[in-house]
């Protein structure tokens, strides 16, 4: 089986009960999409989102924390955001790995803390410029796959985002050869791991806009888009879903 298509947006630290008229205009504007569509606003509003979604597109979380409950001031857990309304949770994303510290092994423990809760991980991995530079990017994305992944990932509950650092915000792409090599590395190690790894989807984020979207959506093993920026708006948003609606 095919993995599933999923235009996944991050609005990061943006965005109050205002802005949730975007998701109104992307209902409006994609009253039936060809693909999964899942938004994963700030914490405040993801309840709200769920209750406006309808259940037409998926919400998700930002981060959690790897245990359930306890003394984690500031932190949310799984079941947290799955009591607000999450189906989904990022972890890893590299600001999460540069701004905090976090470890594949954190990754790796926050992910099994939110199958557990029953939420689907979306976890992502990438490579600094630098790292690209010394050409590192091909052994540092499979021992990032193989430290932050947990041993019960299956198609079902987790996605893995390929996300290079130096393309975030940056209005810097990839070439399509720079991405279809490591979606291909990620397929390989992922289906020589897990069962049905051939089926888990593989996203590509960083710096993805409805400009560049179908030409992304057109490389092999590339299943849908994590997108920051270009999500926050439904006129930027909504074509990229339209892409990959149509690919």
């Amino acid at each position: 089986m095919a993995p599933r298509k999923l235009a996944a947006g991050n609005w990061k630290m943006n965005g109050t009960l205002a802005a949730l008229a975007e998701i109104d205009r992307l209902l409006a504007d994609q009253p039936a999409p060809g693909c999964d569509v899942l938004v994963c606003p700030p914490a405040t509003l993801i309840h709200a989102l769920t209750a406006r979604a309808s259940g037409r597109i998926d919400v998700g979380g930002q981060d959690c924390h790897a245990n359930a409950s306890g003394a984690h001031t500031g932190d949310i857990s799984a079941a947290q955001l799955l009591d607000a309304g999450a189906s989904h949770v990022i972890l890893g994303h590299s600001e999460r790995r540069a701004d905090h510290g976090e470890t594949d092994a954190q990754v790796r423990a926050k992910a099994e803390a939110a199958h557990k809760a029953g939420l689907v991980a979306v976890i992502c991995v990438g490579e600094t410029e630098a790292q690209r530079d010394a050409g590192q990017t091909l052994n540092l994305i499979a021992s990032q796959l193989a430290g932050s992944i947990p041993e019960g990932a299956t198609a079902a509950n987790t996605v893995i985002a390929y996300e290079p650092v130096w393309a975030i915000g940056t209005g810097r792409t990839p070439t399509t050869d720079q991405i279809a090599e490591v979606h291909a590395l990620m397929r390989d190690r992922l289906s020589a791991r897990f069962a049905d790894g051939a089926e888990m989807a593989l996203l590509y984020g960083g710096s993805v806009k409805p400009g560049n979207a179908a030409e992304i959506f057109s490389i092999a093993h590339v299943n849908g888009a994590l997108v920051g920026g270009a999500s926050l708006k439904a006129s930027d948003f909504g074509p990229i879903v339209a892409a990959l609606s149509a690919a």
